[in-house]
């Protein structure tokens, strides 16, 4: 016979086997997001810790939730595996769906655009114009956004089209037949970059946070090579650091420099 505190003991352990187990794949999860796809500081400009939190939340809690609710060792050896099994099968489907929207939500390219840097998101650009940007752009990255920039327009319909579809909310840098290396657009990162000096300047309460994000960089950038571009993320403004000899992108902080 099993007594009520001896159920309720079993159903417990169960669920605390499940929620150890279910903590494993989220930090297994947690890797290849912060790792791979979303790294720093993409995982704050882009909202990957957010949506990675919303989906732990969801899929963690609900597992062992639902085995401490039918998990009674007065069924049967078979009926309890059935439970088990399509518990199993319930939060592996929602984990799978929370990373697949992971993935398209990803940041892809980090793209000079013009006059400042802007994180393009495999979402953002259109499947069907893929095809137009230049040979070796034509899958999107999976292991963290690239470094690529736009073009110059090639004449005046180009650069109307363009304007025009940014108008309707697709920015330049989201449309590959733009796309070109970084390195093509070296003096034109370089020309529009402002001095390190002038961003400490302009934001005397941020110092300290401007230090912090070049402290690493110091010793291989000094700071009278450092300027600063500024940076548009997913729905909040960031600055890029670069090195006025190189363009190269050595730095990021939260600050809105526009």
């Amino acid at each position: 016979m099993f007594t009520k505190h001896s159920l309720l003991k079993s159903r417990v352990l169960a669920a605390a086997i499940h929620l150890g187990a279910s903590l494993v794949v989220a930090l297994l999860a947690a890797a290849l997001v912060f790792e791979v796809w979303y790294p720093y500081p993409y995982r704050e400009i882009s909202g990957g810790r957010e949506l990675f939190l919303l989906l732990v939340a969801v899929d963690v809690v609900m597992g062992p939730l639902l085995t401490l609710a039918v998990f009674d060792r007065r069924k049967s050896g078979k009926v309890l595996r059935r439970d088990l099994t399509v518990i199993g099968l319930l939060q592996m489907a929602a984990l799978a769906y929370g990373l697949w929207t992971m993935m398209l939500a990803r940041p892809v390219h980090l793209v000079f655009e013009l006059d400042r840097f802007r994180v393009v998101h495999a979402v953002d650009v259109p499947t069907e114009s893929l095809g137009q940007a230049p040979a070796e752009f034509r899958r999107l990255p999976l292991a963290g956004p690239t470094l690529l920039s736009v073009r110059e327009f090639k004449d005046s319909k180009e650069s109307f089209d363009a304007t025009m579809a940014a108008v309707q909310g697709l920015a330049l840098s989201a449309q590959p037949q733009l796309w070109q290396n970084y390195q093509k657009a070296q003096a034109q990162v370089i020309r529009v970059s402002r001095p390190l000096a002038e961003l400490k300047t302009r934001f005397p309460g941020r110092v300290t946070d401007i230090d912090a994000a070049l402290k690493s960089d110091l010793p291989s950038h000094p700071a009278e090579v450092i300027g600063y571009v500024p940076m548009v993320g997913r729905q909040t403004f960031w600055t890029a650091f670069i090195d006025t000899k190189t363009a190269e992108v050595v730095a990021f902080v939260p600050i809105d420099s526009f």
